[in-house]
């Protein structure tokens, strides 16, 4: 069974590289889908990598992702903590979902503190920059291979 991973990012992520660099960072989204296509081919398995600032393309890609692929890795930016719609995709999902961010809301303002993503994901990673999207890639290959077993 190949795995195919979708890597969805929320609003905001295609400014990488130049929207305060010293929370984000310097990559860009484009070094964040070269390391994401890194770690999926160290896992063997297929990427989709998408990015939109729409909240209805985020909750499309996720009821994609329910026939077409074999887990979730979600960045959903500032929809991680308004977006019921997106909570309520998530949650129809049957295949893992992996919560990630760059940055760790929870040292951050108050109302980052609450993720409306959490309660649907199987797992969070925050905190480790870019090199979280490796973790979280890696998760979710590892969870979808379980559930296949």
């Amino acid at each position: 069974m190949t795995l195919t991973i979708y890597c969805l990012n929320g609003p905001n992520l295609n400014l990488l590289g130049t929207r305060e660099p010293a929370i984000y960072g310097k990559g860009t989204l484009e070094d964040l889908k070269a390391l994401s296509e890194q770690a999926a081919a160290g896992v063997k398995a297929q990427l989709v990598f998408r990015q939109s600032n729409q909240e209805g393309d985020l909750v499309d890609w996720v009821q994609e992702a329910r026939t077409k692929a074999s887990a979730v890795v979600i960045n959903a930016g500032g929809y991680t903590h308004t977006s019921v719609a997106l909570h309520d995709a998530l949650k129809v999902l049957t295949i893992p979902v992996v919560e990630v961010h760059l940055s760790n809301p929870g040292i951050r303002e108050e109302f980052r503190h609450k993720s409306l993503v959490s309660p649907a994901a199987s797992g969070l990673i925050a905190g480790f920059g870019a090199y979280g999207y490796r973790l979280a890639i890696e998760a979710a290959a590892q969870l979808a291979e379980q559930r296949s077993n």
